[in-house]
C-alpha cells in the first residue's frame, strides 16, 4: 500500500500519531502473514531452565544486592497505566442487574448464582475493602448513611457509590489509584503501596529511593496530586523518594484493519489506532537509561505485614543478577582484550555454558577458536533479566518453557498461551505441564561490561506479537499487540529463571482478591 492509497486526512492522523506510511504498510503485512507460534521443546523446570537457590547462598547475594543498590545503581519500575474496569466488571454486572439479582424469588436461578453468590459476598465483607471509608465518606456527602444502606440491604446506591464519577469513580480510575489496604489510620493505594516497598529493597546509600511509573496522560494529574500527598507519610530525614512517570508513546500504537486486513476504519471515516499493549513499554524503560531495575506489576502488592518475605527475594534476585554481571563483565574483558589462550577460551566456553541456560550449535562447540570468541562476545554482550518464579497453582498467564527457534537454537523463554497453538496435541501438553507460573518479578541489568546503557530496542524479537479480534460500532475489527515486555521483548536478553515463594505473588485482578487473607490487615 502506496501512500497514494491514504487521503490527506489520512497522512495528517498517521502524523499525529507519531507514525510512518512504511510502518503501517509493514504492520498490515503482518495481518496478513500472521505471527508464528511458539515452538515449545519442554518446560523449564527446577535444575533443568529453573534455579533453586540453595539457602545457604542466601546471605551473600543479599550483600551483593546492598552493596550495589547502595552505590545508587537501583530504580524500580512499575507498569501502571491500566484502567480498574476489569477489577470491578462483577460490581458492574451486580449494579447493571441489581433489581434482578437481589430479587429473592430469583435465587434458584442457576443463571443468576454467580451473581448473587457476589452480591452476597459484597454485603458480608464490604467494611473489609481498604477503601471502606472513603466509600462512607464518599455516600455521606451525597446524603446517604453507608451503615443505614447496608442494614437494609440497599446495595444499588452502595454500588454506584464504588463506581461512578459521582462516587469513587472505581472503574475509570488507574488500578493504582484504588485503596487496597487499610491501616489503622488510613488506607493506601496500590501507587503508595509500590513507595513503601520500594524502600525495603531499593534505597542507596543516601537514603534515596528511585521510583518510576508509567501512568495513562488522562490521569496525570490525579496520579502526582496523590503521591505528593503520601510521599510525606514514609519520607523521614533518612529516607527520600525520587518519583518520575512516563506515558507510553504514541509511536508504539497499531493500527486496526479490518477482516479482510484493510485498514479499518470508524463511523467518521477514521484510522484506528489501539495500544500496542505492554509489550510498547520497553520504549519506556529503554529511555530510562538505568543500570538494575526492579519490574513488578502495580497489583502484586501486600500489607506492610507481609512485606519482609518480597524484600529478602528481591535482594536475592538482585544479588543473582550482580553476582552474573560480575562474571560476564569479566569474561567479555578478556575476550576483548585479545590477550588470551585457547585454553583460557575453552575455559571460559565450558563455564558460560554450564552457567547460564544456552544450548551450544555442535558446529560452534567443536569448531575453532575464532568461531568460540565470536560466539561468546555475541551471547554474553547484552542486557540480562533475571525473572522470578512461583509453582504453577493455576493462575492463568505465561510461564517458563525451553522454546526452538527457526535457526535451530533452543532458549529459555516466558510463553503465553495466546502464542501456542493449542491445536497441536503435543504443544498444549507442554504448555499444561509447566510446573511455574511468571509472576512478573524481574530484575533487569540495562548497561554493558562498559558501564554504556545498552539499546533494549535491538534485542525484541518482533515476530513474538499477536492478533486478536475485536470490534468497534458493531464492527468487527483485528487488532495487533506487540511482543510483551517481559515476552517477546526481552526474548534476546541473556536470561536466568529463579524459584521464588508463592508468597511473594499476591495479585489483584477482581475486587474480590482484595478480601484474600494476603490483603487483610492480619
Amino acid at each position: 500500500m502506496s501512500t497514494s492509497k491514504f487521503s490527506d486526512g489520512d497522512l495528517q492522523q498517521i502524523r499525529e500519531n507519531e507514525q510512518t506510511v512504511a510502518k503501517i504498510e509493514q504492520e498490515i503485512e503482518s495481518f496478513k502473514q500472521g505471527f508464528e507460534f511458539a515452538e515449545l521443546a519442554k518446560p523449564c523446570t527446577p535444575g533443568d531452565g529453573i534455579t533453586i537457590v540453595p539457602e545457604s547462598d542466601q546471605s551473600e547475594l543479599v550483600d551483593l544486592s546492598s552493596q550495589a543498590i547502595s552505590a545508587g545503581r537501583a530504580l524500580k519500575f512499575v507498569p501502571a497505566s491500566g484502567a480498574a474496569t476489569r477489577m470491578f466488571k462483577q460490581l458492574h454486572t451486580l449494579h447493571d442487574n441489581y433489581e434482578t439479582i437481589s430479587d429473592p424469588d430469583n435465587a434458584a436461578d442457576g443463571a443468576l448464582k454467580v451473581d448473587i453468590d457476589a452480591l452476597a459476598m459484597l454485603s458480608d465483607n464490604l467494611d473489609s475493602f481498604g477503601f471502606f471509608q472513603s466509600l462512607s465518606d464518599t455516600l455521606a456527602r451525597a446524603g446517604e448513611d453507608l451503615n443505614a444502606l447496608v442494614r437494609e440491604g440497599n446495595y444499588l446506591p452502595v454500588l454506584g457509590g464504588i463506581l461512578s464519577t459521582t462516587g469513587l469513580n472505581y472503574s475509570n480510575l488507574p488500578k493504582g489509584l484504588i485503596e487496597f489496604h487499610a491501616y489503622p489510620d488510613h488506607s493506601r493505594t496500590a501507587f503508595e503501596e509500590h513507595l513503601v516497598e520500594a524502600k525495603g529493597y531499593a534505597c542507596d546509600g543516601a537514603g534515596v529511593a528511585r521510583v518510576h511509573y508509567t501512568i495513562s496522560a488522562d490521569y496525570e494529574h490525579a496520579i502526582t496530586n496523590h503521591l505528593e500527598a503520601v510521599r510525606s507519610r514514609h519520607e523521614l530525614a533518612e529516607t527520600k523518594f525520587e518519583i518520575s512517570f512516563s506515558f507510553q508513546k504514541r509511536s508504539t500504537n497499531t493500527v486496526a484493519v479490518d477482516l479482510e486486513n484493510r485498514p479499518f476504519r470508524d463511523a467518521d471515516g477514521r484510522l484506528l489506532f489501539r495500544p500496542g499493549g505492554h509489550g510498547a513499554l520497553i520504549e519506556n524503560l529503554n529511555d530510562l537509561q538505568g543500570d538494575i531495575i526492579f519490574i513488578k506489576n502495580i497489583d502484586n502488592i501486600v500489607p506492610d505485614r507481609l512485606k519482609p518475605d518480597t524484600f529478602l527475594h528481591k535482594k536475592i534476585l538482585s544479588g543473582i543478577l550482580v553476582r552474573l554481571q560480575s562474571e560476564i563483565f569479566d569474561y567479555l574483558a578478556e575476550l576483548e582484550s585479545g590477550d588470551i589462550d585457547d585454553a583460557r577460551v575453552g575455559q571460559i566456553f565450558d563455564a558460560v555454558c554450564d552457567r547460564l541456560p544456552i544450548i551450544c550449535p555442535a558446529e560452534i562447540a567443536d569448531g575453532c577458536r575464532e568461531g568460540r570468541i565470536a560466539y561468546l562476545l555475541s551471547k554474553l554482550n547484552r542486557p540480562i533479566r533475571v525473572c522470578g518464579m512461583v509453582r504453577n497453582e493455576g493462575e492463568p498467564g505465561g510461564g517458563p518453557f525451553w522454546v526452538r527457534h527457526v535457526d535451530g537454537s533452543t532458549t529459555i523463554q516466558i510463553v503465553e498461551s495466546c502464542q501456542v497453538d493449542m491445536n497441536v496435541e503435543a504443544q498444549a501438553e507442554i504448555f499444561s505441564s509447566a510446573t511455574h507460573f511468571n509472576p512478573v518479578d524481574l530484575v533487569c541489568g540495562v548497561r554493558d561490561y562498559q558501564g554504556n546503557s545498552f539499546d533494549l530496542r535491538k534485542y525484541v524479537d518482533p515476530m513474538t506479537g499477536f492478533i486478536s479480534r475485536k470490534s468497534l460500532g458493531g464492527k468487527e475489527l483485528q487488532a495487533m499487540e506487540l511482543p510483551g515486555l517481559w515476552n517477546g521483548a526481552m526474548a534476546d536478553w541473556i536470561t536466568l529463571f529463579v524459584e521464588v515463594p508463592i508468597s511473594t505473588f499476591n495479585p489483584v485482578k477482581s475486587v474480590f482478591d482484595l478480601l484474600q487473607k494476603e490483603h487483610q490487615p492480619g
